[in-house]
């Protein structure tokens, strides 16, 4: 019991975390090291040995946290985000043959990511995603349907006049990505605005089956079409994730108050001062919210 207990309280210190955040670091920088040829000639085998020592660490590291439980200690598996450092440490474990190099390069790249989990902010804002990501997919099928119907209207209106970025239907889609990401969309009108023949087109060598101007069509086509995709559509993107990030910190609110609960270490008074302060963050998200609708 002692040696569990002993365990716990380094597990829960902060400078294990620090520790474990610093080696996270030294890892993503070894991996970054050993994309330069000119390096690894020179400093190969001083970056295995560090690669090494960094992997022996993780596994002392993950000793820790799993004995800080105990007898309980499959408890430690629950939490999906151990499980991560559990699986990405035990592939690096792995005897891989060469064939297999590959998938033991992709764990070593991963165990930046552990960094996730080692950063309790950095933590809040990737489960904040995950919460949103069912949110998310809703508006990406509504964005796939304005794409969609735009790329059929841009290769009907525009295809002769500019086959480089409307000849087909898979060109107008890379067309209007790159239209909704405010990117030279000036330049792509001006061809459809004026002909192709009048306006060139990037220096490209192709020619148009003919050039034919747009003066009225063309600016209602990219003025809606930027409209609804980059200044409302992609705006939702920003609200899901703030209501994600907001139901998250209500779950950690939840919590927390469970946690001072059982340990019978929360008055009423405590309650009150909680709730208010998470009644203040939701009602500066809010704002947040309307400032940026506003604008």
């Amino acid at each position: 019991m002692r040696l569990t207990q002993k365990l716990e309280k380094i597990s829960d210190s902060a400078w294990f975390r620090n520790v474990v955040t610093a080696v996270i670091v030294l890892a993503g920088v070894l991996i970054g090291f050993e994309t330069s040829p000119r390096i690894m000639a020179k400093y190969a085998d001083v970056i295995y040995f560090a690669d090494s020592v960094i992997l022996g660490l993780f596994v002392i590291e993950l000793a820790i946290r799993i004995g800080a439980y105990g007898i309980r200690a499959h408890r430690f598996f629950f939490d999906a985000w151990n499980l991560f450092d559990f699986i990405i440490v035990a592939v690096c474990l792995l005897p891989l043959h060469a064939e297999f190099v590959a998938v033991l390069r992709l764990a070593r790249v991963l165990r930046v990511l552990r960094l996730v989990t080692a950063l309790p902010r950095l933590r809040f804002l990737v489960g904040a995603l995950l919460k949103s990501i069912p949110s998310i997919g809703y508006i990406s099928i509504l964005l796939f349907l304005l794409f969609y119907i735009y790329a059929c209207l841009g290769t009907f209106l525009f295809g002769r006049n500019d086959p480089l970025h409307f000849g087909d239907l898979p060109s107008s889609m890379i067309t209007l990505f790159q239209v909704v990401t405010l990117e030279g969309w000036n330049e792509i009108m001006s061809i459809q605005l004026y002909g192709s023949d009048v306006w060139e087109i990037s220096g490209a060598a192709v020619d148009p089956l003919f050039s034919e101007a747009f003066p009225f069509v063309a600016p209602l086509f990219f003025i809606s079409f930027i409209l609804l995709g980059t200044m409302i559509i992609l705006n939702l993107f920003i609200g899901v994730i703030m209501n994600g990030m907001a139901e998250m910190h209500a779950e950690e609110t939840a919590q927390e108050l469970q946690q001072r609960r059982e340990s019978d270490a929360l008055t009423v008074v405590d309650e009150i001062h909680l709730l208010l302060h998470q009644m203040e963050d939701l009602k500066s998200q809010l704002d947040s919210i309307k400032r940026r609708i506003e604008c």
